[in-house]
């Protein structure tokens, strides 16, 4: 046992819709008897991911003591019960590969709009004076590699931080996004991630920081999908 970060489910609030369940992507809820329950305390990585999809505000993560994750355990309970479709896309190869007819090898490079360095969260200052009264964009790693106009499109005239909800530290990107709001009086945030469950823990982490911050702000959240599109984009009150 150790003490780390795990979901609760509220069994009152819960509807059984399934959304949660869908999220998940080590299959650790499941709906039973109408309920969505955590299956296996090993199963569940404490990201939080399944929480931006709960119509019901149901689930929560907490800190207690709990069996660690067991991320070779969950990739085997995937397997057993035939859950391909909740599997984060993420791990599950794919070729997206299209061949462009019109595509033009003698076209001149599109001109880089970043504007800072560092952009990785975990190496930036929040201090740094590329934050202050600044635009910033939050956005998943992979974004720039889907999405061929994200540098004309979104980081324009923007500061940005980048991180991976799944494989980073969650709890130090909370911390270090709280620093910089607090630390620097943004326009906006902007919170860019890819379509796939586990990178919406992306959003948990704005919202987190935001909440720990005392800044009262509201952010966008764009969702983009395997092939570079945005697909939704919505604003997020705290």
């Amino acid at each position: 046992m150790t003490l780390r970060n795990i979901v609760k489910i509220d069994e009152e609030k819960c509807n059984g819709c399934g959304q949660c369940a869908k999220a998940c992507a080590e299959g650790a809820i499941k709906i039973i008897d109408g309920k969505a329950k955590l299956i296996s305390e090993i199963y569940c990585d404490g990201l939080g991911a399944c929480i931006g999809h709960c119509p019901q505000d149901a689930i929560t993560v907490e800190k207690r003591q709990a069996a660690q994750f067991d991320e070779q355990a969950a990739k085997k309970h995937l397997a057993n019960e035939n859950l391909d479709n909740f599997i984060c896309q993420g791990i599950a190869a794919k070729s997206l590969r299209e061949k462009n007819a019109n595509a033009d090898s003698d076209a001149a490079p599109a001109p880089s709009q970043l504007g800072q360095w560092p952009v990785q969260l975990k190496l930036i200052s929040p201090n740094a004076p590329y934050f202050a009264n600044s635009d910033l964009l939050l956005v998943a790693d992979c974004v720039p590699f889907a999405m061929g106009d994200f540098h004309s499109r979104f980081l324009k005239d923007h500061s940005i931080v980048i991180g991976c909800p799944k494989l980073d530290d969650v709890n130090f990107y909370i911390a270090k996004l709280a620093n910089i709001l607090q630390a620097n009086k943004l326009k906006t945030l902007t919170v860019i991630h890819m379509q796939v469950p586990c990178c919406s823990g992306l959003t948990y982490i704005a919202q987190q920081a935001i909440a720990r911050s005392s800044v009262k702000m509201a952010f966008k959240d764009i969702t983009i999908d395997l092939k570079g599109n945005v697909i939704n984009t919505e604003i997020i009150e705290n």
